[in-house]
Order: C-alpha cells, then structure tokens, then sequence
C-alpha cells in the first residue's frame, strides 16, 4: 500500500533537499514567485512540476478533471485571478493530455450523474468543432483531436477574462495550450495564436 509509505518517503525527501541546500526550507518559507500558471488534468499520471523539469517555487498549480477553465467555476477562477493579478505570472498555461479520461467520458453519450454539468462544458468543444471531428473516421485520431480542440477553447476561456486581459496590456502576459503525449512523455506546444484569438474575441468580450 502506497499510503504507508509516505511520511517514510518525506523524511527521505527532507534528507536529501537538506543534503544538497542546507537552507532549502529557509528559502522555501519565504514566499514563491512563479512565472507561470499551470491548469492541467487532475491524472494522476500528469506530474505538472516533474515533467517540466521544475520544482517547488517554479510554478502555480490548478487542476481539475480534463483542464478546464469554466467561467462558473468559483474555484478555477479564483486560481486565475490570484496568480495573474497577485502572484504576476508572465505566462498561463492550459495542458491537456492524451488519453484524458474526462474528454473520453465527455465523448459517450452516458449519464454520468453529477459530472454531467462538468463534462457538458467538453461536449460544447465537440458541438462548436462537429465537423471538423466528424470527418475523423479513426476513433483514436479523434479522439486525440478533442483533446487538443479542448485545450485550445480553454485558452480562450482564458482570454475572455478580465484578470488575463489587463495583464495582456500591462506586461504582456501570454497564454499557451500545451498536449502531454503520456505515450512518449513529450509536451507538445499547440501554438496557440494568443493575440489573433484576444483581436478576434475583443468585439463582444473586452474587458476594462
């Protein structure tokens, strides 16, 4: 049982970090300064620090099933707002993964109960995007495009914010969408077009 093993892994833990820095604590309490959001899946096969490299201090952290970033979400906005308003991060990022169990769960037509509401936000991303999946006869291929359709409509969500537009226009913060390929371990960049999305959104979403 992994359960057991965790308050043994900690004092591990604290004996190497010490090892290395003997003032790693010390710096750690003094507070964090990141450069980055990151709003990823809750997976538990998707590590936001470790497969970026980075460690504690490096990055804010928001997860939640399939990465999303919903308007009504009294939680995933606050996130945003307190790291881009308060922590000033210059960068906010939206990953997804392949194999995302939320997105495959939001492609079945079952009654999920509860998470029905949750999931409809995915299935919108597949109404807006009907066609262009439709015409993807390979299930998996399709299923792989709905992941990256996903995250790229979340980074508009993201856009669409007040918090993320007056950053845009104070310091130039920007948003990317990212894919962590959980088959190969490689993060792949969807290059999203921030500032053709911010212009073309900016008619019915500006924000002072």
């Amino acid at each position: 049982m992994i359960l057991k093993n965790v308050f043994k892994n900690n004092e591990q833990w604290i004996k190497e970090k010490l090892a290395v820095d003997s003032s790693y604590f010390e710096k750690l309490g003094k507070g964090q300064n990141p450069e980055l959001l990151f709003i990823g899946c809750s997976d538990s096969r998707v590590t936001a620090e470790e497969l970026m490299g980075l460690g504690p201090g490096d990055v804010f952290v928001h997860r939640n099933i399939a990465n999303m970033v919903v308007g009504t979400d009294a939680n995933g906005i606050s996130v945003v707002n307190y790291a881009v308003t308060h922590l000033k991060v210059n960068h906010v990022v939206v990953c997804g993964h392949y194999a995302c169990g939320g997105v495959k769960a939001a492609m079945q037509s079952a009654d999920l109960g509860v998470l029905n509401g949750w999931l409809r936000n995915i299935r919108d991303v597949y109404r807006m995007h009907h066609d262009e999946l439709n015409a993807i006869k390979d299930e998996e291929k399709k299923y792989e495009r709905l992941i990256e359709l996903n995250v790229k409509e979340q980074c508009v969500n993201l856009i669409k914010t007040a918090a993320v537009q007056k950053a845009f226009r104070e310091r130039g913060l920007k948003v990317h969408g990212w894919v962590f390929d959980v088959h190969t371990g490689k993060l792949i960049d969807l290059k999203i077009d921030f500032e053709r999305y911010l212009k073309d959104i900016m008619e019915i979403y500006h924000l002072d």
